[in-house]
């Protein structure tokens, strides 16, 4: 499946979220990440930014797609990163 991934967290939290993100996901911008994922990769991410979250203060929202088929992205101003050019490892 195809996610688009945005946080919002605490400042100490910030780089914690960031780290998380990066292994699963390709960071197109500040609090923002996309890409290929698979069900386990996905439970696995929620589980790592859970523990580290403050449910009070942060908040993560996950927007799924089952396929890119219907996903069209498109960018205004400076090109940011995209999935599409990410391998995954």
């Amino acid at each position: 499946m195809f996610i688009i991934l945005v946080y919002d967290a605490g400042e100490k939290r910030v780089q914690k979220f960031l780290k998380i993100c990066r292994k699963y996901l390709v960071h197109v911008q500040k609090s923002v990440f996309e890409g290929e994922i698979t069900e386990a990769q996905l439970r696995r991410l929620k589980t790592e930014l859970e523990t580290i979250m403050n449910k009070d203060e942060d908040s993560v929202i996950i927007y799924k797609f089952r396929t890119k088929k219907y996903f069209e992205r498109q960018t205004l101003g400076i090109s940011k990163p995209s999935s599409d050019n990410f391998i995954l490892s």
